[in-house]
């Protein structure tokens, strides 16, 4: 049985603001595969991982990523 946490992915804007644009459960696989990858899919939308940390107090994965602006 694969285990799931809660990941939240959090969008970091142009004014240094971040704002939370998903939130939901991934399966250990999706995890591991942040390993490998670098751009992520969210509704439709491709954005840059930059970072992630563990918020053992929330019990979250925190991603941070931002908006891939395609010319």
């Amino acid at each position: 049985m694969d285990t799931a946490i809660k990941v939240n992915v959090m969008e970091k804007l142009a004014s240094g603001e971040l704002r939370e644009i998903d939130e939901r459960e991934w399966t250990a696989a999706m995890i591991e595969s942040l390993n490998h990858v670098n751009y992520i899919m969210i509704g439709g939308v491709e954005y840059e991982t930059i970072e992630g940390r563990l918020n053992v107090d929330t019990g979250a994965l925190e991603l941070l990523v931002a908006k891939v602006m395609h010319r």
